[in-house]
């Protein structure tokens, strides 16, 4: 019986392929853990019986370095692995630390944040695969619509926080305001949460069309690093979403 050779892989191709961006995706979040780790500890090294208090230099450095390595990966003509991996390991940092901080303040959280986001993620690639649910032209410019809107709301609910405006109390600024009873961090964690999911759909998309397109093999990485940072974001939406139920009660 004829032998018919393997079908050639993303290695001997050079070109983009779903299994290999899986593995690229897979060894971002595995660095992620490692220093996710590492920011836990070093928040939770300086509580103790005489200051119990976390520190926030893990959650702070990890942020703010996170975010400049994303802005330049996002904004780079060709992709950087370096880069990216280097937002891979702060941004763990920071998940770890601002991880650490919530879970000091309200135990179990941690858990059920984790729990939320792998369900949602789960269930959004569950119905990605199937087809029931696509990327499209007129749902993404609502998305992109709703992002902007979204983003100048937490600039300035952080601004008002920043300078004590009486408007913005609670411990979580305009979030901690209460319509009918609700606070308004759960009406717009609860639409953010929604917003994480398509930008998950988008991620999808890219990579199948990346895929379909013959992109070369390096651009698996910048799906990889698409998918991390929705994956984060909207870890972090669902932690702040939970804290302000929990805080609510």
């Amino acid at each position: 019986l004829p032998i018919s050779a393997p079908s050639a892989g993303a290695v001997q191709t050079d070109r983009m392929t779903v299994e290999d961006t899986v593995f690229k995706t897979l060894g971002l979040f595995a660095v992620l853990v490692v220093t996710a780790v590492v920011g836990w500890i070093w928040t939770m090294s300086s509580v103790t019986v005489a200051n119990p208090s976390p520190n926030v230099l893990p959650m702070v450095i990890g942020g703010l370095v996170g975010f400049v390595l994303a802005m330049v990966a996002t904004f780079k003509r060709k992709p950087s692995v370096p880069v990216i991996i280097a937002y891979a390991a702060f941004e763990g940092l920071f998940i770890g630390g601002i991880s650490a901080f919530f879970e000091f303040i309200y135990p179990g959280i941690v858990v059920q944040a984790t729990l939320a986001t792998l369900s949602v993620v789960g269930v959004t690639l569950a119905l990605f695969a199937s087809g029931k649910i696509r990327a499209s032209a007129r749902a993404t410019k609502i998305f992109l619509i709703a992002m902007v809107g979204y983003g100048v709301f937490a600039l300035l609910n952080l601004g008002l926080m920043l300078f004590n405006v009486p408007i913005a109390g609670g411990a979580f600024g305009l979030y901690s305001l209460k319509v009918a009873g609700i606070p308004l961090g759960v009406i717009i964690g609860v639409l953010v949460v929604i917003m994480a999911a398509y930008s998950l759909v988008l991620d999808f998309d890219q990579i199948q069309r990346g895929v379909r397109n013959g992109a070369p093999r390096v651009y698996g990485w910048v799906g990889a690093f698409g998918i991390m940072v929705t994956v984060v974001w909207l870890y972090v939406e669902i932690l702040r979403l939970l804290a302000i139920l929990r805080g609510n009660n």
